[in-house]
């Protein structure tokens, strides 16, 4: 049996059945959300960043210095670069994560392509710092908050932050810093301050989008397919789950509590599980400005 079989396999014995409607309206909402946030990405990047010499961070940054410096076409340099991140996220997060985020980069990379030949709409560094870090950190925030990823730093980051004592969000911000530091070198260091400004606000536009998101959550869930929930988070999310015990203050009643921390990327795999046991279930999520020590390392999922 394949790794793919066995994620497969696993996945099909801890998720019930839901009618076809249902899960076809939810995977077109979900394919829909990833191709305005790609749209948006490729938008930002050609019609603002690009044609003024500015960059984003991450795998982005580092391509549109690589396309400046070897005459290669975006596109291509955001599929490769980020070919090997998709590997990891397979490994790491899950299957759907992995085709989301790999429908993602292609649609992104096939936008740019297409878009490379359109005028910028300003020529002032400034103007194209703000609007492309709005426009480029709202598709990134729809991507993420529908499933996928665009960049794979944050999936080194997370792996990064299990060997050493930083958090994720700090080992993000040491990649983008280092990654906006050789703009300035390749760009000039004005565009590169301008860079750090457009990706100031693409980062804050990313967590409006995504309600606030953090890099960790908290998870609280209440409901009475408590076991089934909490095994099917395990088997499918990778996650270990506690379970607390509870009282209701109005009717007196007993009730087991899930409790569970995930990233963020894992947010939207964990409300479709909690949803296919009970649709009627309490699910509360608080943000986690850092993890550490405990049993917070993920499980094998394969």
């Amino acid at each position: 049996m394949t790794v793919s079989q066995q994620i497969f396999t696993k996945e099909e014995q801890h998720k019930p059945q839901k009618s076809g409607a249902i899960r076809t309206a939810k995977l077109a909402q979900r394919v829909i959300m990833i191709i305005i946030g790609s749209a948006m990405m490729s938008v930002a990047l050609e019609i603002f960043l690009v044609p003024n010499s500015l960059i984003d961070g991450g795998i982005t940054g580092i391509s549109i210095m690589l396309s400046h410096l070897f005459d290669i076409p975006l596109g291509i340099l955001l599929t490769l670069l980020n070919l090997p991140f998709l590997v990891i996220g397979y490994k790491q997060i899950g299957k759907t994560f992995a085709l989301s985020t790999l429908f993602a980069v292609v649609l992104m990379s096939i936008g740019t392509y297409l878009l490379h030949p359109v005028n910028p709409i300003t020529v002032e560094p400034l103007l194209a710092a703000v609007f492309g870090g709005v426009i480029l950190g709202v598709g990134v925030g729809l991507v993420v908050r529908y499933g996928g990823s665009l960049d794979g730093t944050e999936i080194v980051a997370i792996l990064v932050s299990k060997k050493l004592p930083f958090s994720v969000g700090e080992v993000v911000m040491f990649f983008n810093l280092f990654i906006l530091s050789g703009a300035g070198f390749v760009f000039g260091w004005n565009n590169a301050m301008f860079s750090l400004i457009a990706y100031y606000i693409a980062f804050k536009l990313i967590d409006v989008t995504l309600e606030g998101l953090d890099q960790s959550k908290s998870v609280w869930i209440i409901s009475d397919k408590f076991r089934d929930i909490g095994e099917a988070l395990t088997e499918r999310l990778g996650r270990g789950v506690t379970y607390l015990d509870g009282e209701g203050g109005f009717s007196g009643d007993e009730k087991k509590v899930i409790f569970v921390v995930i990233t963020r990327l894992e947010e939207a795999k964990l409300k479709t599980i909690v949803e296919d046991w009970d649709s009627d279930a309490f699910v509360a999520i608080g943000n986690i400005h850092d993890v550490k020590g405990g049993r917070f390392k993920k499980k094998s999922i394969h």
